[in-house]
């Protein structure tokens, strides 16, 4: 699948590998795809770079993987009617001071209102970034739970996940994302003031 990953963090980065490594072709869109901040990451995934627009333009599905200060700019400059995309990200206030959007709206929401006509999907927003990279521990296999309207695109983002190795569990509609961004905040708040550190991932037992 060519895939389009807008970021290249600790999220961006990490997918970009391992999809790379599964044969899919990636994309980094970047505003600037030419900065040598982006060498290695290409040169270790042999994906390509381009500005966003055009990286967006060739894509089968895109991920955004941006800081939530600048996702809905970036979101608002793009054409991405009939695209699938995955909202990877969080809305997280600085210094882990909670969540800018919740309760009765989520970030994912306000995206899918700024590019109305994408196949809006949330994932991959619920776990550390390493977690990507290796989902599998001696105990189980880490959950990734998604939401989403449209039921195809959340097929493809389902086996895009078990590509990784997760287990995937499909959380409902797109408003299930309320529940999901807390989450995430849960899971930083563990690994992070509460020192648990990065080596842990959410599971889901079912007798």
């Amino acid at each position: 699948m060519k895939i389009t990953i807008i970021g290249a963090g600790s999220v961006g980065g990490n997918l970009a590998r391992a999809w790379a490594k599964r044969g899919h072709v990636v994309t980094i869109g970047a505003r600037n795809p030419a900065s040598d901040k982006l060498a290695p990451l290409l040169a270790e995934t042999g994906a390509k770079a381009a500005v966003i627009t055009d990286a967006v333009r060739g894509a089968e599905l895109v991920v955004l993987a941006t800081p939530w200060g600048a996702t809905l700019e970036v979101v608002g400059g793009l054409d991405l009617a009939g695209k699938i995309v995955v909202d990877a990200t969080n809305p997280l206030l600085p210094n882990l001071g909670g969540l800018a959007v919740g309760s009765d709206s989520s970030g994912a929401e306000q995206i899918q209102r700024a590019a109305p006509r994408a196949r809006l999907v949330k994932c991959f927003n619920t776990t550390g970034a390493n977690n990507y990279l290796a989902p599998r521990y001696p105990t189980g296999t880490a959950a990734m739970f998604y939401c989403g309207d449209d039921v195809e695109a959340k097929l493809v983002v389902r086996k895009l996940g078990e590509d990784l190795g997760f287990k995937m569990v499909d959380a409902g509609p797109l408003a299930r994302a309320r529940l999901l961004e807390p989450l995430a905040l849960l899971w930083i708040t563990l690994a992070y003031p509460q020192g648990l550190g990065r080596d842990f991932a959410f599971g889901l037992l079912r007798r």
